[in-house]
């Protein structure tokens, strides 16, 4: 766990830090590209944040990084953070930090241990120049207007989205707005205008996404979320269970998911499957085993989700079609 990143902080007008980009992340121990850079930066702090005044300190073999950071703007701060232990989170920087190392892909969804963001981050107005403090907003977006100066306002919100800090590889998102700082994305994922991706969720493989993945959710490989399908998160609402997607899994238009899923798994367009629905489970003979509660068909493979078209029960059967994805749409 042992880590620093080398952050660029936006400082508002009441001197307080709004956000921190990290271009540059260095762990203990290893031996990737930067990694000898971990012990001499880790010399230069007494604290785990260090504002750097001298940015010669840094150290830096790539010279158009340190062209960049000797240039910084009179609003921005070169810094360092360090984490050494996975606990809550106690400040902007190691929260904005956090984020990065999801989005990065150096660990996956629920591996961070992220209490606190909310109280930490900052409710800011996401626009054309940056972040901006709420206090500001208006008399900044009527010097917009008199002056003639294009300015627009992305979002109010609490996290920006992931491209105003990071590009994923391989990646396609039809809607940068959709999907916020903190997803975890990987190669092949295509993410289209209806798709959402949500902090400390994402994707292990490729995957088609036109639903809503909510915060805590992880989706398998080869994996398809319809139009309109969501996803049920931890955030809110009293739901604590992690919900997550094997590989090779359809989820119909307009679906819902409230429990774990295995891989090989359809859900029926339309149908919202919560912990606490009753199916009907019937075996390979397509004899009935009796009702469940969804709950106890957790984690299992190989059963499609769908409502008896007469009754409008849920049943659950087992799936005997294979779920592909169309690989033209994946080479990203």
């Amino acid at each position: 766990m042992p880590l620093i990143g080398l952050g660029i902080a936006t400082i508002g007008s009441s001197t307080k830090i709004l956000d921190v980009h990290f271009p540059l992340i260095v762990f203990k121990n290893t031996k990737e590209k930067h990694h000898q850079l971990y012990k001499s930066w880790d010399s230069l702090m007494d604290a785990d944040t260090l504002i750097l005044k001298d940015s010669s300190k840094v150290n830096l073999k790539d010279d158009s990084l340190n062209n960049l950071i000797t240039n910084i703007s009179k609003n921005k701060k070169l810094l360092l953070c360090r984490i050494t232990k996975n606990e809550p989170i106690e400040s902007i920087e190691e929260a904005y930090l956090k984020l990065h190392l999801l989005s990065y892909k150096y660990f996956k969804p629920n591996a961070l241990n992220l209490k606190n963001l909310f109280n930490i981050l900052p409710n800011l107005a996401w626009t054309s120049n940056g972040p901006v403090e709420l206090n500001e907003i208006d008399i900044t977006l009527l010097s917009s207007k008199v002056n003639n100066i294009n300015f627009r306002i992305k979002s109010i919100d609490k996290l920006p989205r992931l491209t105003d800090y990071i590009i994923p590889k391989g990646v396609r998102i039809a809607d940068t707005s959709r999907v916020r700082l903190g997803a975890y994305l990987s190669e092949g994922t295509t993410v289209m205008h209806e798709g959402f991706v949500n902090f400390n969720s994402g994707t292990l493989g490729p995957a088609m996404v036109e639903g809503r993945i909510s915060a805590g959710v992880i989706v398998g490989k080869n994996s398809d979320l319809g139009g309109g399908s969501s996803t049920m998160g931890t955030l809110s609402g009293g739901n604590n269970r992690k919900i997550s997607i094997g590989e090779n899994c359809l989820l119909g238009a307009n679906s819902g998911l409230g429990i774990p899923i295995g891989d090989n798994c359809i859900i029926e367009a339309g149908l919202y499957l919560t912990g606490g629905s009753k199916v009907e489970l019937f075996n390979k003979k397509k004899e009935s085993q009796g009702i469940v509660k969804a709950s106890e068909l957790a984690g299992k493979n190989n059963l499609l989700f769908l409502r008896n078209s007469i009754s409008g029960a849920i049943e659950a059967r087992t799936n005997l079609k294979s779920v592909k994805l169309n690989t033209e749409l994946h080479k990203n």
